[in-house]
């Protein structure tokens, strides 16, 4: 009986993807925008269920996910479970299995009440696999929707999780899916001396890479541990090509809720360690800028607790400065390059420029180095800033072409 519901499930689920043309809502549909298309024929590698679920049957399976972990509205837990394999260990990032943490919040492990699995925090001081959780493991399953920042730490997730499969013979494989900010490539590479957990690997601020693009990319370019190789398998997006434009269904964290704030974040995440907010605690996070001490900008709002944001920065003060919601998401994405106009002309604007960086280290961190908060202190135009960081991003681009899955 059971394997007539699976051969149903897989039927249906074939019919479903063949007619694709009914889309999944997006999270640009909810403010009243014009979604761009995702295409008839884009699949995430999820939804391609047919090409990894033999690889899965009759293995132990562990799988890395969250909130965005779905196909279409199921669950991936929930699809495979219902697919009859065997899930017995679930491994969660930043902002946890569902999704709903603060940035930088502890996340406690549990069970999956579908599975009875148990689910092991990534984050906090655990961020890589122990061998005990992957004791009893097969193989380990990677499927979180990234958004293609250096300093999203998915990415630093999926590396540990590489590196603990390496080390401990797991084969690993990443059902890939599109990056919305997959069209470009921009700012500085990071220095290794600078590396950490929001910037693991010598790649510049926005990557233009899939997450199964980033996996081949660092195990060919041996950074795992000790140049340790994991056996991998990338189940590819069909229909997908680096120009796609690619509208989330669901917000990939608590404080990206729109495609208008995915497509600012790579330029307005400078601004987190720094006396200046970008709107965590309000309903436009990543899309305001604004300080108390109103030194820019016309525009006013006053953040305060919220799921996602349970102490945000100037809490209950009101914060004047620059309204980003007019600008059309496609405005944004189109520019294709990171935007530091509004970092540059916000520190120009400071009367106590001492008091605009409220930690070196980790702004230095968020960078890659330590050059680009020496040369907005120095004065430097955006010009001159973008033009230091050139010729790495060029050495970059070239090795990245060997790791590409889609055409550019």
């Amino acid at each position: 009986m059971k394997q007539n519901r699976v051969i149903l499930y897989l039927f249906f689920t074939t019919i479903w993807m063949a007619l694709g043309s009914c889309q999944a809502p997006s999270i640009s549909d909810s403010e009243g925008e014009q979604p761009a298309a995702k295409g008839i024929d884009l699949q995430m590698g999820a939804e391609q269920i047919g090409s990894y679920l033999p690889k899965l049957r009759g293995k132990k399976v562990g799988l890395v996910v969250n909130h965005t972990s779905n196909i279409r509205d199921v669950h991936l837990v929930d699809s495979l479970h219902n697919l009859g394999i065997s899930i017995v260990r679930i491994f969660a990032p930043e902002h946890g299995f569902r999704g709903d943490a603060d940035a930088g919040a502890h996340i406690s492990d549990g069970k999956d009440i579908t599975t009875g699995a148990p689910i092991i925090s990534l984050y906090g001081l655990n961020k890589k696999p122990k061998p005990e959780h992957l004791e009893g493991v097969d193989v380990v399953v990677y499927d979180i929707q990234d958004v293609g920042a250096r300093f999203y730490t998915y990415i630093s997730t999926m590396s540990y999780v590489m590196e603990a499969c390496a080390e401990w013979g797991v084969p690993f494989m990443v059902l890939d899916r599109p990056n919305p900010n997959g069209h470009y490539i921009d700012g500085p590479v990071l220095d290794p001396e600078y590396s950490s957990f929001v910037g693991l690997h010598p790649v510049p601020v926005v990557h233009g890479m899939t997450v199964g693009e980033y996996a081949q990319m660092v195990n060919g370019e041996g950074w795992l541990k000790n140049g340790l190789e994991v056996d991998l398998t990338v189940v590819p997006c069909a229909g997908y090509t680096h120009q796609s434009p690619y509208n989330l269904p669901v917000k990939p964290s608590p404080n990206l809720p729109n495609m208008r704030s995915i497509y600012l974040y790579p330029s307005l995440c400078f601004f987190e360690p720094t006396s200046i907010s970008i709107g965590r605690g309000t309903d436009k996070q990543f899309q305001v800028i604004g300080t108390p001490e109103a030194t820019f900008g016309d525009f006013h709002f006053m953040p305060i607790p919220k799921p996602g944001a349970q102490k945000p920065k100037h809490e209950g003060r009101d914060c004047v400065g620059l309204d980003l919601t007019g600008l059309s998401p496609e405005s944004i994405r189109t520019k294709d390059r990171l935007d530091l106009s509004y970092l540059v002309e916000v520190y120009n604007s400071m009367k106590d420029k001492g008091a605009f960086f409220t930690s070196n280290s980790f702004f230095d961190k968020l960078a890659g180095g330590a050059g680009l908060r020496q040369k907005l202190s120095a004065g430097q135009s955006e010009a001159e800033i973008r033009a230091s960081w050139q010729n790495d991003l060029k050495a970059y681009d070239e090795m990245r072409q060997q790791y590409l899955l889609y055409p550019k």
